[in-house]
């Protein structure tokens, strides 16, 4: 059987391909197919609205697949949750990273509380009905300047509660064992497991 992630960021892919291996399944991203998938516009109001919205978009045009789809962005205290559901586009529609933390270290400027969280929902779909739904969210700070060239979006400004490092500082396979990403794939595939013991 085929899991299909519901993605069209070639570096989120990689990631959740790292971190979702399950022996029974092929697992493929939109870019393995000759379908042209549509952009599924993320315009819920929240990170599980959007996750369930892009899984059974999908799933309507891949039948007999399951489909894994990902909301996740960073909620910073002080800004009463911002970027949230815009953390992708929260300079511009370009989804540029480098805009995107420069904005929100702009807004940040003489504020003493940088708690913030990256939050991670996952739905899977299959045939049109969402069979699943979790979440992981890991909880930090956000520094005054870019540290560490790896990962990608807010990476290299998060620091971790616990760790002196930010996750763009970070070797993958290590991030990819304490992220929100993690924690939220982690709970899907036994969810997975589940279903395919059915």
């Amino acid at each position: 059987m085929q899991l299909i992630v519901a993605s069209k960021n070639k570096k989120k892919l990689k990631e959740l391909k790292k971190l979702l291996k399950i022996p029974q399944l092929a697992i493929k991203g939109l870019f393995d197919f000759d379908i042209k998938f549509p952009d599924v516009k993320e315009d819920k109001n929240t990170f599980i609205g959007n996750a369930k919205k892009k899984a059974l978009t999908i799933s309507k045009l891949v039948k007999n697949a399951i489909i894994l789809a990902d909301d996740s962005g960073l909620v910073v205290e002080v800004l009463s949750g911002e970027p949230g559901i815009n953390s992708a586009r929260y300079a511009g529609a370009a989804q540029d990273d480098n805009k995107n933390i420069a904005k929100l270290l702009s807004k940040l400027q003489g504020k003493a509380n940088r708690k913030a969280y990256f939050i991670s929902t996952v739905a899977i779909a299959k045939n049109s009905k969402i069979i699943g739904i979790s979440e992981g969210r890991v909880y930090g700070t956000i520094i005054h300047e870019k540290a560490g060239t790896g990962g990608f979006g807010y990476d290299p400004i998060f620091v971790p509660k616990g760790y002196k490092s930010t996750f763009a500082q970070m070797n993958p396979h290590f991030k990819n064992r304490i992220s929100h990403r993690y924690k939220a794939i982690k709970e899907a595939k036994s969810m997975i497991r589940k279903y395919l013991k059915k």
